[in-house]
């Protein structure tokens, strides 16, 4: 597994957030993680990336302990976008290229311009490369904010309510750029969401917490209407369209 959380905990000022979480994530696959709000998903995300110091437990990365890990050394195998992405004035450009900072040692060299420019490309920001940050949508900056991640050319994607805030075309955009990233670059990659149905669209396996802990794990046959109304308190059908499962609130 490219990234493996065993047993986490975490208290906040002796109050219990995360407890006994675990759960493995390989190359190629986005894994979702859900529940309400204030359940600690985001508390999760930085505890797998060393933000914050977990309790209890482990994260691996590979075969090391992120604890163990220094920031750089974290930075090149772990890509973080929080849920509010710094603003300032900054092209696209210059923004995306400060993801190359844990390889650079005195100055920017031919590699880091080509690695820079080869996600500008993929993630289709060609247009908006020479715009300051300032002055874009929520869409375009969560964009430029993956590109940033991937520049550093992790090992580990983790994103915190990536499509929150943004309007239905720009959640698709999202949401595919980084799926098809995740297989391009042989990534795994640990996502927190609310929709529950673009996370059963683009995700291959999800889990659920409640209570601090984890209710249910897996791939799409756990999502079935007594996990999702134990985990959010009302009542759903899970149905199919196009192949894929769609929650239906039976209110």
């Amino acid at each position: 597994m490219m990234i493996q959380v065993s047993g986490v905990g975490f208290e906040y000022r002796s109050i219990p957030i995360l407890r006994d979480v675990a759960f493995a994530v390989d190359r190629g696959q986005v894994v979702s993680i859900m529940g309400p709000n204030g359940v600690g998903k985001t508390t999760l995300l930085k505890c797998m990336n060393a933000i914050l110091r977990p309790r209890a437990g482990t994260v691996m990365v590979g075969e090391e302990d992120v604890l163990s890990l220094d920031q750089i050394e974290i930075a090149k195998r772990i890509g973080y976008v929080p849920q509010r992405c710094e603003t300032g004035r900054l092209t696209a450009f210059d923004a995306i290229l400060l993801g190359r900072r844990p390889y650079i040692r005195w100055r920017v060299d031919e590699k880091d311009l080509r690695i820079v420019d080869a996600a500008i490309k993929k993630l289709n920001l060609g247009d908006l490369s020479l715009r300051f940050i300032d002055e874009m949508s929520g869409g375009e900056l969560q964009k430029v904010s993956i590109a940033r991640a991937l520049v550093q050319e992790p090992q580990v994607l983790l994103l915190d309510e990536p499509t929150s805030s943004l309007d239905l075309k720009n959640q698709i955009e999202i949401m595919s750029t980084v799926r098809e990233a995740v297989h391009s670059h042989n990534v795994a990659a640990v996502i927190t969401m609310h929709d529950l149905n673009t996370a059963l669209r683009y995700s291959d396996r999800f889990v659920f917490l409640k209570d601090r802990t984890i209710l249910a794990a897996g791939g799409r046959e756990i999502v079935t209407p007594d996990v999702i109304s134990e985990v959010y308190g009302v009542p759903v059908d899970v149905e199919t369209h196009r192949g894929y499962p769609l929650v239906i609130p039976a209110i």
